[in-house]
């Protein structure tokens, strides 16, 4: 029994299908994709950023030529574009080095560039030095979900939308016993890929997990119709090691449009998508875990400030893109949604930095699996497999 229908849990499901499983998928919402998935930047990372032997290197790596074949093999959008990774002055040079380095270590397909030829890349952008990166792609994640629903059907899985775990207990004869409101529902093992929850699953399971969720709402904007050819492809930043995001970037999406974002900042609501979404109950689970006042004690200024003031300002969020493609102005941005990322953060206010998977008794629990997850999401079933 798998619990969670975002992509990690559907590929999850679908490894085990292919092994010759019976397997149900538990998913609360009355859709796929819900959360993680249906709201990030669709895009396949091609591995540079992640530590030289870690799971996210590994499986990023991986994962980005297995993802492309499945949506090449399913008939889901994708498209190989590259990307840049600019460094807007001096004082970057040096971990863009780092990172060109750390590209050529996980083995991605990279390499340094002059600002006259980032240009012939991106003509509209502002760069003292930028890393090329060929392998980096753009796909429709919720379209990889429908085609993974697909095959399960096919295969006749149980899918169970609208059906929330709301306790857990061992089977009377082993295996696991799942409530769900309305019925009892029993499996040999259960995996939990439940992504935003997945900390409360493992609890509700009986496990005392390493790491809890604190949740991070990273909030889009689009450029308008008129002004989306100042970006051809992707343009990020070069990114702060310190922090576990990427900081805010452009992305051209497979319909043509430019997505701007995503920020950082906490949020309110496990599943909190605006300001006004607030759970006084969310709120206090995090403010009771001594790990996010440790967290925010040394993020808190200048970094998490800068994040909330960019949340609440369009001039403040253009003036960060203007770093990257100098045209881009207030006036040429609208807003366009927001994510919420499953940050695993440890009790002394560590972030955990790769996949966390932990294991019990007939149980497997993904505990951490933010970006690049989607884009490792069928190494990472594979891995859950061989667990199971």
């Amino acid at each position: 029994m798998v619990i969670g229908g975002g992509i990690l849990g559907l590929a999850v499901a679908w490894e085990l299908t292919r092994r010759g499983t019976a397997v149900t998928v538990l998913e609360k919402e009355r859709t796929w994709a819900a959360h993680q998935t249906g709201h990030n930047s669709n895009v396949v990372h091609a591995g540079l950023y992640y530590k030289p032997g870690s799971a996210k290197a590994r499986m990023s790596v991986a994962g980005n030529k297995s993802i492309v074949d499945f949506a090449r093999e399913h008939g889901v959008g994708v498209e190989v574009c590259g990307k840049l990774v600019v460094a807007t002055e001096e004082s970057e040079l040096p971990a863009l080095q780092v990172l060109a380095e750390r590209a050529e270590a996980n083995g991605v397909p990279a390499r340094l560039v002059s600002p006259e030829e980032a240009r012939e890349y991106e003509p509209e952008v502002s760069c003292v030095r930028a890393l090329r990166v060929e392998s980096t792609a753009i796909i429709d994640f919720p379209g990889v979900c429908a085609a993974l629903v697909r095959l399960l059907e096919e295969k006749g899985a149980d899918l169970r939308l609208g059906t929330p775990a709301l306790g857990i207990r061992p089977g009377r004869t082993g295996g696991v016993e799942v409530a769900t409101g309305s019925e009892v529902l029993r499996a040999d093992v259960l995996v939990n890929c439940a992504g935003l929850q997945s900390d409360r699953v493992a609890r509700l399971a009986g496990l005392t997990p390493s790491a809890r969720i604190v949740p991070f709402r990273g909030e889009y904007y689009e450029l308008r119709p008129e002004r989306r050819h100042l970006v051809r492809g992707l343009i990020y930043p070069v990114p702060d090691p310190a922090l576990p995001f990427l900081g805010v970037h452009l992305t051209r999406m497979l319909d043509g449009s430019v997505h701007a974002g995503p920020n950082a900042v906490l949020a309110l609501r496990r599943e909190g998508y605006r300001w006004r979404d607030v759970s006084p109950a969310d709120l206090l689970d995090v403010a009771r875990f001594p790990g996010a006042w440790r967290l925010a004690r040394k993020y808190a200024f200048p970094t998490g400030l800068d994040e909330v003031l960019r949340s609440l300002s369009k001039r403040r969020f253009a003036a960060s893109l203007a770093r990257l493609v100098p045209a881009v102005g207030p006036d040429d941005i609208v807003r366009h949604g927001s994510g919420v990322r499953a940050q695993a953060l440890r009790p002394d206010g560590s972030l955990v930095d790769d996949f966390l998977i932990e294991t019990a008794p007939d149980q497997v629990h993904v505990l951490n699996a933010p970006s690049p997850a989607a884009t490792s999401a069928l190494e990472i079933a594979s891995y859950v497999a061989d667990q199971v």
